[in-house]
């Protein structure tokens, strides 16, 4: 039997008859009242966030779940086949799961997919990504007193936005879960 005792952060729990990741949990004693946990969740399957307050010592049910490091080989529909690195059983990922950052997914990238038993409940794509620009507009010269930036298409197909100097051909690295170009890659 678990409680809130045994609580972290990342941690998947049955809660409400659904599956939750827990983002953050505080515990709080206020003055002369009972302590609680204050924690933030996200529900797996329709992502919305959860806050509950749990008294101390209440029991939760905490779910086992297994991270598995795949490669990302090609897509099938609506869907992602990933190749597990270590029995190299391919699988079909819902694209649901990747969220927005599958607009990042490149063929041979290794992605991290959570399974609870046999079906998969989570994909993450690694931080950042280096991709290289596929189509911009040419930058203005002169145009430098402030941060102003252009679309560029990526590899991928998705659209970032990029400072003036970056040209096509160049390679830059992005952030998976913003979007958000973070510098030339060299």
């Amino acid at each position: 039997m678990a409680t809130t005792a045994d609580l972290s952060r990342g941690q998947f729990l049955r809660y409400n008859n659904d599956l939750v990741q827990v983002l953050e949990y505080e515990h709080r004693t206020p003055g002369n009242l009972r302590a609680f946990y204050q924690v933030k969740m996200r529900n797996i399957k329709s992502g919305k966030l959860l806050e509950n307050r749990f008294r101390a010592g209440e029991e939760i049910f905490p779910v086992r779940v297994d991270v598995k490091e795949m490669q990302y080989l090609y897509p099938e529909g609506d869907s992602y086949v990933c190749m597990d690195t270590e029995t190299f059983d391919q699988i079909p990922i819902d694209g649901v799961l990747f969220g927005d950052a599958v607009s990042f997914l490149k063929e041979g990238m290794n992605i991290k997919i959570s399974f609870d038993d046999q079906t998969a409940l989570m994909a993450e794509l690694p931080q950042t990504v280096e991709v290289v620009v596929t189509y911009t507009e040419p930058g203005i010269r002169g145009d430098t007193a402030t941060r102003t930036l252009k679309q560029a298409t990526i590899e991928t197909g998705a659209t970032v936005n990029i400072p003036l100097f970056v040209e096509m051909g160049e390679k830059i690295k992005v952030n998976t879960q913003t979007g958000e170009y973070m510098e030339r890659v060299k």
